[in-house]
Order: C-alpha cells, then sequence, then structure tokens
C-alpha cells in the first residue's frame, strides 16, 4: 500500500525473487513506479492497482502479506483506520502487515529529531503526524490484526509486524 515511486517493491523484489509483489498506490504516483519496475527488470512485480485507501475495497483474503513505507504519518487518522480495514481484508489467516515509519510509544517520540519532524508534518498539514502505537494496534484490532513484534531500523524507525488472526 503506497508504493509511491516503487523503489521498495523493487528492492524487494529483486532480494526475494521467489515472491510476487503487486504495487498499489493513488493514479498519479503509478508514472513512477512503472519507471521503477522497467528499469529493475523483474518478472516478480506487477504493474500497480489503483489504490485510494479512503474509498478503497479489496477482494477478501487475497494476499499472504502487506508491505507499506512512510504513509501513516502522511494519511489523516481516518484514512490510516481505512488502511487497516483494507490490510484485514485483503490478508489471508495468518498473513501479516509490515508497517515501515517513525512511531510514538505511549504519546513518546523515541528521539528528538522525530519529535522535531513529527512538528513539521503538523505544520504543513495538521492531519499528518507521527502516529502512536497503541492507536495502530487498536485499529488492527478491530480488523483481526494482532501486533505480533517491533523491530528497530535505522534512522529512527520501525517496522511493526501484525498478523492476521486465524478464524475456524
Amino acid at each position: 500500500i503506497g508504493s509511491g515511486t516503487g523503489q521498495h517493491a523493487a528492492y524487494f523484489a529483486a532480494a526475494l525473487p521467489y515472491l510476487a509483489w503487486q504495487t498499489s498506490d493513488l493514479d498519479q504516483n503509478h508514472f513512477g513506479i512503472e519507471a521503477w519496475i522497467s528499469l529493475a527488470q523483474l518478472d516478480n512485480v506487477i504493474a500497480p492497482l489503483s489504490l485510494d485507501v479512503r474509498t478503497a475495497s479489496v477482494e477478501p483474503a487475497t494476499f499472504d502479506a502487506v508491505f507499506s513505507a512512510n504513509t501513516a504519518h502522511i494519511m489523516d487518522v481516518d484514512a490510516v483506520r481505512s488502511m487497516f480495514r483494507i490490510v484485514g481484508d485483503a490478508l489471508r489467516d495468518g498473513g501479516v502487515f509490515c508497517l515501515y515509519g517513525p512511531f510514538r510509544v505511549g504519546g513518546a517520540f523515541n528521539t528528538a529529531s522525530n519529535e522535531a519532524f513529527d512538528a513539521s508534518l503538523r505544520q504543513r498539514d495538521p492531519v499528518m503526524g507521527i502516529r502512536d502505537l497503541e492507536t495502530l494496534d487498536e485499529f488492527g484490532a478491530n480488523c483481526g490484526l494482532e501486533r505480533r513484534r517491533l523491530y528497530a531500523v535505522p534512522s529512527n524507525n520501525c517496522v511493526a509486524v501484525w498478523r492476521r488472526r486465524v478464524t475456524g
């Protein structure tokens, strides 16, 4: 979700050639995604789907995993909630959702630079901002997702991993 330039899809598809990567984003970002796909010349990256998390619906239980990077802090909170709804619908039982970006824990920032980044986002647009992990966990729980891991990664970011509960 939110493939942006397509850079992440091309990188991960090259590193994990046994997985098929379905890119998705708003229509205006497809040109960049298609350029990265073309440049990478990989058979396991699929042309982007038109996806606006605020209005999209997806075929239920069609994906094993969903990855999104640097999206939750630039979306308004209702769009983030919608993204979790889409993920909950799209994942098969036991599927995983990996969300990369900066997060707050208990309302606290992990670094002063992330606090400054949050302030700059909110100054640009008051609906943007670094999200509380607890809020994301609540969105996930409402959609059948349970957070299983939180990995610290460079640049003061994390990868949060939720898993779709097995039903039945």
